[in-house]
């Protein structure tokens, strides 16, 4: 079984990485993008670092659903390309910035990709045993285990993420959307 979830989990890692890469390819107009922004900075507008680990804890445990976490995942994966997206269309600068290099090369960024990957896993896990009828009782303590997990990454990955956006800041980076 451990060898199991360790191929779903890269697996799934696999799939949110190119749902994620999918929404960032995507054509925003300019108009799109604009109102995505709005809507953004009002989002951030007061944000802080818990603030960051409650908005990505909300989007990452219903993918502990069974069944409906990977398509919730997924979503999320291609939602979150396509905000890079937005952004890149109010922000030409970043056209230069490969989305999977926010992904992958960013400690926050893999935190939550490692976070949202768990999540999306066990979802299958879960939906597979039920399909298969085996007692769930079995599968509480892992899952327990595992979203316990998952709240400790975006934990410290909202307060590093909140750490890297002030220092970027204090050091005359301008991000759209991060006048914090």
């Amino acid at each position: 079984m451990n060898k199991f979830r360790i191929l779903l989990f890269f697996i799934f890692m696999g799939f949110f990485t190119g749902a994620y890469q999918t929404g960032s390819m995507s054509t925003v107009s300019q108009e799109e993008a604009n109102t995505f922004m709005s809507e953004f900075e009002e989002l951030i507008l007061d944000i802080d670092a818990f603030g960051i680990f409650t908005h990505n804890t909300t989007i990452a445990l219903p993918m502990f659903i069974p069944g409906f976490g990977i398509g919730w995942g997924l979503f999320s994966a291609w939602s979150t390309g396509f905000a890079f997206a937005a952004i890149t269309t109010t922000a030409p600068i970043l056209e230069n910035v490969p989305p999977l290099a926010i992904l992958f090369l960013s400690p926050f960024g893999l935190m939550e990709l490692t976070a949202y990957s768990l999540g999306i896993s066990r979802s299958f896990i879960l939906i597979r045993a039920v399909f298969k009828k085996h007692d769930l009782k079995q599968f509480i303590k892992p899952t327990i285990i595992e979203i316990g997990i998952v709240i400790g990454l975006l934990l410290a990955g909202g307060y590093l993420e909140f750490y890297m956006i002030e220092l970027a800041q204090e050091e005359g980076l301008q991000m759209p959307g991060f006048d914090l």
